[in-house]
């Protein structure tokens, strides 16, 4: 008998199970056209479904980005909302909710075609391809490996050259001094 086979008396070792991935928190950045007439209905709807996604497990916040362009004109303006999650799961669970279907009805008559809709996960609207294609997530080892090799030099670089430059200044003492009404506010 081989003495790698298992006997009457053992068991093999489960499978490992595959590694997986933490979750990474996902950002949803939606664009639509509004007429400069419908934005204030356009903002009002969309604070109220903002208030309704707060109350969704894994909700980060969001935002209302106003249009930048002013409204003097009939051409639509290009308005912009930002939602995060914690999770795909969670966001999942606002997507396919009737809270959200309620309050995309009520948005609708204040926006002009179709909304642009863009998901990203962790820092990978900074890795997006330039021609603005969809590409599948990257890994978030991937993102944060290519994130410090960016930030390392640079700090290193400042630590080698600036920091003997700053070494009297007792720069932390200073802003503990300084920030000190803040710091012990409501102790």
């Amino acid at each position: 008998m081989d003495a790698s086979s298992p006997t009457d008396n053992q068991t093999q070792a489960a499978p490992a199970a595959p590694a997986t991935t933490p979750p990474c928190a996902v950002t949803v950045l939606i664009a639509r056209r509004v007429l400069p007439a419908a934005v204030v209905g356009f903002e009002a709807a969309m604070r109220g479904m903002l208030a309704a996604a707060q109350e969704f497990p894994g909700h980060l916040g969001g935002q209302v980005v106003p249009p930048d362009e002013a409204g003097d004109s009939e051409e639509p303006l290009l308005c912009h909302v930002v939602f995060a999650f914690d999770t795909e799961a969670h966001l999942a669970a606002w997507q396919n909710s009737p809270e959200r279907a309620h309050w995309l009805q009520r948005v609708l008559p204040h926006t002009v075609g179709a909304q642009q809709l863009q998901r990203v996960t962790g820092l990978d609207y900074w890795f997006a391809a330039p021609d603005g294609t969809t590409r599948t997530a990257h890994l978030c080892w991937k993102v944060a490996c290519v994130t410090w090799l960016g930030i390392f030099p640079t700090v290193l670089l400042l630590f080698l050259t600036v920091a003997p430059l700053l070494a009297d200044w007792h720069l932390v003492p200073r802003l503990a001094r300084w920030l000190h009404p803040w710091l012990h506010a409501g102790a």
